[in-house]
């Protein structure tokens, strides 16, 4: 691997301590995707900035690279969405102690790094200079959209990988980066009508969760999508958003997208019909008292903003009005002045909603005294809501759907729901019980010279989803339907394939680590810009890329030996666990 010349002096501590441990992590992701060569990136979005996302490990993290004059970015950087509109923090009601201020401390850190303080969760939509070349984004609606529909090609990094690159200029070649690895491993079939953004939302999501373990994806799902009608912007970003939350980092779709590569076998063919988008919205309806609709995840476009008033109008025209501002619209600060600047928020503010600027419904800490169900259109939405983000009810319907709810708090007066586990679906698993001795052999990172560690495995086959599914205080996985859902990684040697979901993970896993509460030595079996980055920066052994897959051939329990000795990994069994 041939390290440039400017990269290599960072690597040195030539350009100060900042630059120094992006450039040690920009080198280890390189190593381990196994990249001979790096890239120069010419825009980089970074995630990772409300409170509840990034947490102890962020707010950490970030003060460790403080007082750094040379530590400043190398190329145009935008950061994304805060947990909070500040100009609107009563309004909000936000019961977290301390929050403003601890926003407040987060997104001045990134601003002394020279980022662009922009707190916008979709960078395509603000007219970028760049839309084009190599980008490091790290929003994973935005890697998925900007993937599918423009000529900016990013991988799908994390927060801190996204960060580094941004902090040197050079990202390490590899994935997607690389035209033959742009190639569909799905292949899916409408056959339903698809006339409103929701049901894009549905179709990215539903895709998501036909995912089986054994399907071979190794950039995640990247479906080639058939019999899609004309879409516009807004059901196109809807489409591109769920489908990231099971990590699509692209897609392809007849007639909006630049043509598919030929593939002759895909890992799996889906029929999305129309009794799937039926049974979608029977499932996700609201079937008690709505608290709250929130509208823009991710943030609304000027189009979905102008859609959500002309609902509105409709019914203040007949002189109604939403009471207790029970409609939220989330909103980017450039298309909030788009917005103004055309009437749009004025007709919002008028029929009694509440647009909110900086911030998005995900990220967002809810007062629980006062909302504890909540509406929106998006699956995006629903996925993180109901995760340990905020352990938030959540349903979903149509635009118009929703506006009813708004201005209609009696239409449903039954209980409201509770997260239910009982019904939740199990996740599709083909680990089997394994035995007799085993012994494989793989690869560290450059930065890890060598270590020794034996400890208890766990083990799945079933990726890990850091924010909202492993609890951030206790380091249990909280994930229903997941295999080892209801256990503590802890001082464990965590074996699994990759991370999915948010690009925030790595701040997650940090914050255990800080804490104590991480394991002791993690194994990937898959490239995984999500997990490694907190390894690497905080020095927890980290391998990779073995002979044989450690997941199929190790059994939660056992014991195992974990060793690095010249750049050489080895796991071996020490003991079987006996159940019992």
């Amino acid at each position: 691997m041939d390290v440039p010349e400017e990269l290599a002096s960072m690597l040195d501590g030539d350009h100060g301590p900042t630059k120094q441990k992006a450039a040690r992590l920009v080198v280890d992701l390189a190593s381990t995707a196994g990249a001979k060569e790096f890239i120069r990136a010419s825009h980089a979005h970074v995630s990772g900035v409300s409170v509840i996302t990034g947490g102890h490990g962020l707010r950490r993290f970030l003060a460790d690279l403080s007082g750094d004059p040379n530590g400043k970015v190398a190329i145009p950087t935008t950061l994304n969405s805060a947990g909070c509109d500040h100009e609107k923090m009563e309004e909000m009601d936000i019961d977290y102690p301390g929050f403003l201020e601890q926003q407040f401390e987060i997104v001045h850190s990134y601003s002394e790094l020279g980022i662009d303080a922009t707190l916008s969760c979709t960078p395509y939509d603000r007219g970028i200079d760049d839309e084009e070349g190599i980008g490091s984004w790290a929003e994973s609606n935005a890697v998925c959209f900007s993937n599918s529909y423009t000529s900016l090609v990013t991988n799908r990094e994390s927060g801190l990988s996204a960060l580094a690159t941004a902090l040197t200029g050079w990202a390490p070649r590899w994935g997607l980066h690389i035209e033959k690895n742009r190639v569909p491993n799905i292949l899916v079939y409408v056959e339903c009508e698809m006339d409103e953004m929701t049901d894009w939302s549905i179709l990215g999501d539903w895709i998501g969760k036909q995912i089986k373990p054994e399907w071979k994806l190794p950039w995640g799902p990247m479906p080639v999508i058939k019999g899609l009608p004309h879409a516009s912007f807004e059901m196109k970003k809807a489409l591109t958003a769920a489908a990231a939350n099971y990590g699509c980092p692209m897609l392809w779709a007849d007639g909006l997208t630049k043509d598919a590569p030929d593939v002759k076998n895909f890992q799996g063919t889906l029929h999305f019909k129309q009794s799937d988008l039926t049974e979608r919205y029977r499932d996700l309806s609201p079937k008690g008292i709505v608290d709250l609709v929130v509208i823009g995840c991710p943030q609304a476009s000027v189009g979905e903003a102008r859609m959500t008033a002309a609902f509105m109008r409709s019914r203040m025209e007949l002189g109604e009005r939403i009471p207790n501002q029970r409609l939220w619209v989330f909103v980017s600060s450039h298309n909030y002045d788009l917005i103004e600047a055309d009437g749009t928020l004025d007709i919002l503010e008028e029929g009694g909603a509440l647009v909110l600027k900086d911030t998005c419904p995900e990220v967002t800490p809810y007062n629980r005294a006062n909302y504890n169900h909540l509406l929106t259109n998006s699956l995006k939405a629903e996925h993180y809501l109901t995760s340990g983000l905020n352990k938030m009810p959540t349903s979903v319907a149509r635009i118009e759907d929703c506006v009813a709810h708004a201005f209609d708090p009696t239409l449903l007066t039954s209980p409201r729901p509770t997260l239910d586990s009982g019904n939740v679906k199990m996740m599709p698993t083909s680990k089997i019980r394994a035995t007799g001795y085993f012994q494989t052999h793989g690869y560290g990172i450059p930065s890890q010279e060598e270590w020794s560690i034996r400890g208890r495995a766990l083990v799945t086959d079933v990726p890990i989803t850091y924010l909202g599914y492993v609890n951030r205080d206790t380091g249990e996985i909280e994930e229903p339907g997941h295999p080892l859902d209801g256990t503590p990684i802890e001082n464990t040697v965590l074996i699994y394939p990759k991370g999915s979901g948010s690009t925030v993970a790595p701040f997650v896993l940090m914050g255990l680590i800080y804490t104590g509460r991480g394991p002791m030595g993690i194994i990937n079996s898959d490239v995984c810009p999500l997990t490694l980055p907190a390894a690497s920066l905080l020095g927890t052994p980290y391998a990779h890329s073995f002979d044989e897959d450690p997941i199929m051939k190790i059994n939660t329990g056992d014991t195992v030996h974990m060793q690095l000795s010249g750049g050489k990994a080895t796991i071996e069994v020490v003991s079987r666990y006996r159940e019992g």
